[in-house]
C-alpha cells in the first residue's frame, strides 16, 4: 500500500464507481467484495485502519453460544458459516480454540450439553470440532486452575480465534492487490449532490492538510459507531441510526489461564458470558455490556467495569487476577443498529447487521460484527451496485483466499500472522533486526519497517497498536521501547527529531488509557 500514490489519485478528478467511508471490518469487507468484483473503489479511513472497535474486540471468529441461548437461530446460523469461510480463506490468521464451561449447578449440563450439539449441528461442514460434556477431573485436567470448590464437571466446544486489526491490515492489502485505492488519515468533510443525490464527497488529508474534491456513483457509510456523523452529512437533521455500547476487556499473563483451552464463564452478575482466552501468550479477559451516550475515538474503561471484570474472573480461577496483575487495558465500542423501545439493556440489541439507503442514496452498513465482515460487505456492495446503476457482478468472495494465504503456518510462531510475507520480512536487512526490542512481547526493527513500508504505518500507535499488538499486550513495556520504534520510523519516513518528540508524547497520552 502506497499513500503518496493513493492520494495523488484524489487529484485526478476521475469519477470512482463506489467509495467507501471506513477503514474497519465492515468497510474493508466491502472495499475487497467491490475490487473483487472490478469496481472502481476507493475507501477512506479518518484515523488509521481498524482505529476503532475493529481492533478492539475479544478475538474471537464465533457464531455466539449467546447469542443461540437468547434465540437468535439466523445470526448463529450465519456467522458459523462465515467463520468457517473466514478459517477457509486465513488459516494464517484464524484458528481453532476450544473453549471449556465449567458447571457449579447440575441442572447446567444437560442445558449447555444439549444447546452446543444444536450449535455443532448448524456449523454442519464447517464445524471445528464436537462438543463434549466432562466430568469433574477431565475440567480440572483441562484447566488446571479453575475454581475447583463446587464444580460439579464441564463442557468442552470449539470456536475460532484471531488477530482482529492485523485481519484489517489483511483485508486491506487484498483490497490492493485487486486494484483497489485504500487511504488512511482521510477524513470526509462533506457530501456534494446532484438533483438531490449524493454525487461526491469532499475529502481532507489529515496529514498534509490538503482537500479533495472526489467523484462518484455511489458512497457507502461502513463507519461504525461515527455512523450518525456522516448521516448528518447528508440529512442534518436526521435521527440518531447507531446506538452504541461499551466493551471492556483485560489482558492478563498467560500464568492466570495455565493450558491451551479458554474459559467461556456462562453467568456473569448482568446476564452476560464472561471470556479468558489464550492470545499471543497472554489472556484476554472480557467482555461488559455498557450503554454510552457518545462515541469517542479512545473510549476508558469505567470503574466498575475494571472492578466487574475482576470479580467475576476471580470466581472461576485459582489464581485470583488484581488490579497490579493487569497488563493492559482497552475499552471497544460496539455499532449496535438502533431500534424502537425504551430498554436500556444493550444485550438484548440484536447484532444483526443493517444495510440503510437514504433519500439521497447514501448506503450506510449498520451493527454486525467481525465473524459476518464478508458478508456485510457482500449485501452492502449488491445494494451499492443498484443505487449506483453499476453493471451487475455477482459476488466472488466466498472462496476469495486473502492476502499472504499459507495453510502451513506455525501458529507458535510471532510472524504466523503474515502468512506468506513472514520469509520476506525474515530477510529484510541484517539477521540482528529480527530481535525483539521486548522479551514481553515479539517486535523486531525489521516489522516496524515492514509496516512503514508495506501497511501504510505512519504513527507509532499504528505501529504499536495494530500492525503489531504491543500496546494491547503490555501497555508499560510499550512505552518502554517507543522511543527506540519512532527513531526507527523517523529514519523510514524522513522525519526529523521534533516529530520524534510529538510522537512520543502524543503516544503516551494516548498509552494512558491502557494502563490501569
Amino acid at each position: 500500500m502506497d499513500r503518496i500514490s493513493s492520494i495523488k489519485s484524489l487529484g485526478k478528478g476521475d469519477q470512482w464507481d463506489i467509495v467507501i467511508i471506513g477503514g474497519g471490518a465492515s468497510g474493508l469487507g466491502a472495499v475487497v467484495d467491490a475490487a473483487k468484483r472490478g469496481y472502481k473503489t476507493l475507501l477512506l479511513e479518518k484515523n488509521d485502519f481498524a482505529k476503532g472497535t475493529s481492533s478492539r474486540s475479544t478475538k474471537l471468529v464465533h457464531g455466539g453460544v449467546r447469542y443461540l441461548q437468547n434465540g437468535d437461530i439466523s445470526l448463529v446460523i450465519e456467522a458459523l458459516k462465515e467463520r468457517g469461510i473466514m478459517k477457509r480463506n486465513a488459516p494464517q490468521l484464524v484458528k481453532d480454540m476450544s473453549f471449556v464451561i465449567p458447571f457449579y449447578d447440575w441442572w447446567n449440563s444437560p442445558f449447555y450439553g444439549l444447546g452446543l450439539k444444536v450449535y455443532d449441528m448448524m456449523a454442519g461442514k464447517m464445524g471445528l470440532g464436537p462438543s463434549t460434556l466432562l466430568n469433574k477431573d477431565e475440567t480440572i485436567e483441562l484447566i488446571n486452575n479453575v475454581k475447583k470448590d463446587g464444580l460439579k464437571g464441564g463442557v468442552i466446544y470449539h470456536d475460532g480465534q484471531f488477530d482482529d486489526s492485523r485481519m484489517a491490515i489483511t483485508l486491506a492489502l487484498t483490497a490492493t492487490n485487486l486494484g483497489a485505492t485504500l487511504i488512511n488519515y482521510a477524513e470526509v468533510t462533506d457530501l456534494f449532490k446532484e438533483n438531490d443525490l449524493i454525487s461526491g464527497l469532499e475529502v481532507l488529508d489529515r496529514e498534509l492538510g490538503e482537500k479533495f474534491n472526489v467523484k462518484t456513483k455511489v458512497v457507502i457509510n461502513a463507519t461504525g459507531v461515527f455512523s450518525d456523523q456522516i448521516v448528518k452529512l447528508d440529512q442534518p437533521r436526521a435521527r440518531p441510526i447507531i446506538r452504541p455500547s461499551q466493551g471492556v476487556h483485560l489482558v492478563l499473563e498467560r500464568a492466570f489461564l495455565d493450558g491451551p483451552h479458554a474459559i467461556m464463564i456462562p453467568h456473569t452478575s448482568d446476564g452476560r458470558v464472561l471470556f479468558a482466552v489464550p492470545w499471543h501468550d497472554h489472556v484476554v479477559v472480557g467482555t461488559t455490556d455498557t450503554p454510552i451516550d457518545r462515541a469517542d475515538e479512545e473510549p476508558k474503561a469505567l470503574e466498575e467495569e475494571i472492578a466487574f471484570i475482576l470479580s467475576n474472573a476471580s470466581q472461576y480461577m485459582t489464581k485470583k487476577p488484581k488490579r497490579e496483575d493487569v497488563k493492559s487495558v482497552f475499552a471497544g465500542l460496539r455499532p449496535l443498529a438502533a431500534q424502537q423501545g425504551d430498554s436500556t439493556q444493550t444485550k438484548e440489541v440484536s447484532r444483526h447487521h443493517k444495510v440503510n439507503v437514504s433519500t439521497s442514496g447514501l448506503i450506510s452498513v449498520l451493527g454486525g460484527k467481525w465473524t459476518t465482515y464478508r458478508k456485510m460487505g457482500e449485501d452492502a456492495i449488491n445494494t451499492a451496485a443498484l443505487v449506483g446503476g453499476l453493471k451487475e457482478q455477482k459476488c466472488k468472495t466466498k472462496k476469495l483466499l486473502l492476502h499472504g494465504y499459507d495453510e502451513n503456518t506455525e501458529i507458535n510462531d510471532p510472524l504466523h500472522v503474515y502468512g506468506a510475507d513472514r520469509q520476506k520480512i525474515i530477510s529484510m536487512g541484517k539477521p540482528r533486526d529480527n530481535d525483539s526490542l521486548s522479551d514481553k512481547f515479539y517486535i523486531s526493527k525489521n516489522l516496524i519497517l515492514w509496516s512503514v513500508d508495506n501497511e501504510m504505518a505512519i504513527h507509532i500507535e499504528d505501529v504499536l497498536a495494530r500492525r503489531v499488538r504491543c500496546l494491547f499486550l503490555d501497555a508499560k513495556d510499550t512505552l518502554r521501547i517507543a522511543p527506540k520504534v519512532a527513531e526507527i520510523m523517523a529514519t523510514a519516513l524522513k522525519k526529523d527529531d521534533e516529530w520524534i518528540a510529538q510522537e512520543l508524547k502524543d503516544f503516551k497520552t494516548i498509552t494512558q488509557n491502557y494502563i490501569l
